[in-house]
């Protein structure tokens, strides 16, 4: 189905998220498809920023990418009107008077580059993170993840206010400044070095949109109408998403059944889906279309200016799309605190996970860091999963996919009553493999009273979809097939599956 837009400025504007990143996966997706050095030699001239110390260009690398959602330029200036109408969100008078937006990165993905040029596993990062800052920004050294930009973007601005730099400099360094403090907060909060970041804001988004066309998207359910992001869906299934429901799709926590990281999973699909029509739709082979995606690269895409793109596109060509993966960083529990609901995350935990992913040890797909108690690799971990929830044979495919991963095959039921949500709990021996585990749905692995040694448990919650399960750092992704969201019946009575490597989402 194509929902209707109507042709003009607007149309073919799509998720931020996607598009904020389609740079890059059009970078990947010209290394993959062998495209000569006269074609890719353009992405050389994108860059510009020295907010921090870039790393190597080829070998193991971490990678930043940004989405800002900035209601002004990279000048300070307000977006237009109608860019703002199809955000759903801020009117021009809106951004002048109550300083609706900011500069939060609304979108923050970490991705590892595996030294063979090979494979690369991205984490979200859920923008609601509550984290300790590095640093004081702007007088504040706690805050959600994504007001480290806007908090240092505001304090460079403040202090440059009566110098003789130019309006375009004064911003520029604002810019620098948040950039520098994101990427010192995902380091912090990771225990990673981010070698290099790509960065682009709403403008950006809004002119390659334009370029691409829309993106096609697949839902488990039908969604009610969201007055927050302007958001609805009829039906489950698939639709190309044109003009401000497409950018509405990747901006809607409110009303979504697990809020920030139902849309981080959106967003991860957005960037499936943007892949996947960079590969197949005939864009590549348009050289006008394929100029015009790399014009507005070398326009709008800021990146450290020690990156060396070409270096690093010619480093992938061994890069299949199938060994791409996206995974979310997970959270402890929701809390209110200074007057915002926020996730509260276990620091330890993430750089664990990070770490055993980015670095594994040789032999297994995701090692726990030295000292760890939770030793058990995969082949000696029993998971047992039951469904307590709405997707009938749910627990069986997730079942299946960990057996897959090396993991050995438990009890496979339903729970004995309905469950709310999503729960990874582990015997003794059993932590390092259920943090991975747990990783998969985005919730913390917790310790299971009465769960027997070596074993995790698996508790599938009401809304629990099947993650992408997949190998991360030693082999090749799970297939699209395999990775995809588990079937849902729509309205009509059939079943959703996912196609072509994107994922259905709620």
């Amino acid at each position: 189905m194509v929902r209707p837009g109507s042709p003009g400025p607007l149309w073919g504007v799509a998720g931020k998220t996607g598009y904020a990143l389609s740079c890059i996966a059009a970078a990947l997706v010209l290394a993959i498809s062998g495209f000569s050095y006269f074609v890719v030699r353009d992405v050389s001239e994108i860059g510009g920023s020295n907010a921090i110390v870039s790393g190597p260009s080829i070998g193991a690398q971490n990678i930043l990418l940004m989405g800002l959602e900035s209601r002004t330029d990279y000048d300070g200036n307000i977006l237009p009107a109608d860019l703002l109408a199809a955000m759903h969100a801020c009117s021009v008078q809106g951004v002048e008077n109550e300083g609706c937006g900011g500069q939060a990165t609304n979108t923050l993905i970490l991705i590892h580059i595996f030294a063979d040029g090979r494979r690369a596993v991205g984490f979200s990062i859920p923008r609601d993170d509550w984290v300790t800052f590095p640093q004081a920004y702007d007088g504040q050294t706690q805050g959600k993840i994504d007001q480290a930009y806007g908090d240092a973007y505001a304090q460079s601005l403040s202090q440059t206010a009566s110098s003789a730099m130019s309006r375009n400099q004064r911003y520029f360094q604002a810019n620098e400044a948040g950039q520098a403090a994101e990427v010192a907060t995902v380091e912090a909060l990771t225990g990673v070095h981010v070698d290099h970041f790509a960065e682009m804001n709403l403008e950006g988004f809004y002119e390659l949109a334009k370029v691409l066309g829309g993106v096609e998207v697949c839902l488990l359910h039908p969604v009610r109408y969201d007055p927050y992001s302007g958001f609805y869906a009829h039906q489950a299934g698939y639709e190309h998403l044109y003009a401000s429901m497409a950018l509405a799709f990747v901006r809607q926590r409110h009303g979504l059944p697990n809020g920030d990281f139902d849309r981080t999973k959106r967003q991860q699909a957005v960037i499936d889906s943007v892949i996947h029509q960079l590969r197949t739709g005939g864009m590549l082979s348009d050289l006008p279309k394929l100029n015009d995606l790399l014009s507005v690269a070398k326009q709008y895409v800021i990146t450290d200016s020690g990156w060396n793109l070409l270096q690093f596109i010619q480093q992938l060509h061994g890069l299949s799309i199938g060994n791409i993966t996206f995974r979310t960083l997970p959270d402890v529990q929701y809390i209110f605190i200074d007057g915002q609901d926020a996730n509260q995350v276990d620091p330890a935990q993430i750089q664990q996970i990070v770490h055993a992913t980015f670095y594994p040890s040789p032999g297994s797909s995701a090692a726990p860091r030295p000292g760890s108690t939770g030793t058990a690799g995969p082949s000696r971990t029993t998971v047992d999963v039951y469904n307590g929830g709405n997707t009938a044979g749910l627990a069986a495919q997730v079942s299946a996919a960990l057996v897959k991963q090396g993991y050995k095959a438990g009890q496979v039921a339903n729970a004995s009553s309905p469950l709310t949500t999503t729960e990874v709990l582990y015997g003794s021996g059993a932590s390092a493999g259920a943090a991975t585990i747990a990783s998969y749905f985005g919730v913390t692995a917790q310790p299971g009273a009465g769960t027997a040694a070596g074993h995790v448990v698996v508790l599938l919650g009401a809304n629990a979809a099947m993650p992408d399960i997949s190998a991360s750092g030693t082999a090749a992704s799970a297939s699209p097939s395999s990775a995809a969201a588990a079937p849902t019946t729509g309205p009509q009575g059939g079943a959703v599956i996912a196609r072509n490597g994107i994922p259905c989402v709620n």
